[in-house]
C-alpha cells in the first residue's frame, strides 16, 4: 500500500482499467478509483476494451471510458484493477507492459503478481474494498458518485452478499457507503430490476442450450453467435446467465460456454471464452489456470482456440473425476 501511494502522489496522469469483458467489480473500482483521483487534480484516463455491461451504464463516469487506448501521451502510472494476468487486459497488454509504473490491484487468488508494484487480499470480498481502503489512505473522502460505484462493485461481487466471500468488511464498507449517500434500492434495480425484450429471449436459448453431465456433477450452457444474432442482443447481455446453471440441483460446476469475433490468428473460427461458476467444493480456478486463464475458487474463466465439441468434450472429462 506504501509503495503505490507513493507511485500515484508523484503522478498526474494516470491510467485506469480492469479486465476485459468486465463486471460489476471491474467498472465499479475503476470509475470509483478514477473520480476519487480526479477529485485531487489529476488526469484520469479510463480505459477497457470491452463494451460496459447495460446493467452498469448507470454509474457515474461510464461514459467516459474509452474503448481504445489511442496516441494519448503516455501516462505516468498505468493501474490495472481485477486482473489476475496483464492479459486480461486484452490487446492493449504488451502496450500496457511498455509503460513505464504499472500498478497492479486484485483480491484474485491466482494473481501472478505482475506489474512494478502489487497489492494482492485474496481476502477481500472484492477489488472495490481494496479501492476503498486505498482511497481513505490517500485521505479521499468518497462522494456519493464514489460511493455508489464502490457499492455496486461489492453488491455484485458477492452475489448480494450471498457468496462465501461476503466478509465483514462487505457490510461495514457498505453502510460507510449507504451513509455518503448510496441509494440500494436504486442500484438493485439498475443491476438486478429490469432486462431488455432481446435478452430474455437470449436467456431462453440459452437455457435451452444446457447439458448436464453423466454424473450430474457439470452443467453446460452455450451462448454463440447466431444467439445474439437471432435476438438482437450483445455479448454483454449473457453477463449473469451462468447462474441459471449453476442453480441445478445437485450440480457442482456450472461452465458457459461463450463465442467471442476471431482474434485475428486463428482464420475465421471465433474464440471460446469459458466462465466457470463452483459450489465451492471444487477450485475452478485451478482448472482454468490449466488454459492460461485464472480467477477464484468458486469463479474463474478461460479463452480457448479450440472448436465447441473439443471444449464440451474436454469438460465432460473433466466432470467424471468431480466424483
Amino acid at each position: 500500500m506504501k509503495k503505490i501511494l507513493e507511485k500515484i502522489e508523484s503522478a498526474r496522469r494516470l491510467l485506469v482499467t480492469a479486465h476485459a469483458e468486465p463486471d460489476g467489480d471491474a467498472v465499479g473500482s475503476m470509475l470509483g478509483l478514477g473520480l476519487a483521483l480526479e477529485r485531487t487534480g489529476r488526469e484520469i484516463v479510463y480505459y477497457n476494451e470491452s463494451p460496459i455491461p447495460a446493467v452498469y451504464r448507470f454509474l457515474p463516469g461510464v461514459e467516459r471510458i474509452r474503448g481504445e487506448l489511442g496516441d494519448a501521451a503516455a501516462p505516468e502510472a498505468t493501474i490495472l484493477l481485477d486482473c489476475a494476468g496483464l492479459d486480461r487486459v486484452g490487446s492493449a497488454a504488451e502496450k500496457i507492459a511498455r509503460m513505464p509504473c504499472v500498478i497492479n490491484i486484485d483480491h484474485h487468488a491466482s494473481n501472478t503478481g505482475f506489474g512494478t508494484v502489487c497489492l494482492i487480499d485474496e481476502t477481500a470480498c472484492a477489488t472495490a474494498e481494496i479501492v476503498f481502503r486505498l482511497i481513505g489512505a490517500l485521505g479521499i473522502e468518497p462522494d456519493r458518485r464514489i460511493a455508489t460505484c464502490l457499492y455496486t462493485g461489492i453488491l455484485t461481487d458477492t452475489g448480494s452478499f450471498r457468496f462465501s466471500n461476503t466478509n465483514e468488511a462487505a457490510f461495514a464498507i457498505s453502510l460507510d457507503l449507504l451513509r455518503r449517500g448510496v441509494n440500494p434500492y436504486e442500484v438493485a434495480q439498475h443491476v438486478y430490476g429490469s432486462y431488455s425484450l432481446g435478452r430474455i429471449k437470449l436467456l431462453n436459448l440459452a437455457l435451452d442450450s444446457i447439458e448436464i453431465s453423466p454424473n450430474g456433477k457439470l452443467s453446460m450452457m452455450t451462448v454463440t453467435r447466431a444467439m445474439l444474432a437471432e435476438t438482437r442482443t450483445q455479448p454483454e447481455d449473457a453477463d449473469g446467465l451462468i447462474n441459471y446453471a449453476r442453480r441445478i440441483k445437485d450440480v457442482r460446476v456450472a461452465a458457459l460456454i461463450q463465442e467471442q469475433p476471431p482474434n485475428g490468428a486463428g482464420g475465421d473460427r471465433p474464440r471460446l471464452h469459458v466462465s466457470l461458476r463452483s459450489d465451492g467444493s471444487v477450485d475452478v480456478a485451478e482448472y482454468a489456470a490449466a488454459f492460461g486463464g485464472g480467477g477464484h475458487r468458486r469463479a474463474a474463466g478461460f479463452y480457448a482456440e479450440e472448436g465447441l465439441a473439443e471444449i464440451k468434450a474436454r469438460l465432460l472429462v473433466w466432470a467424471e473425476r468431480l466424483g
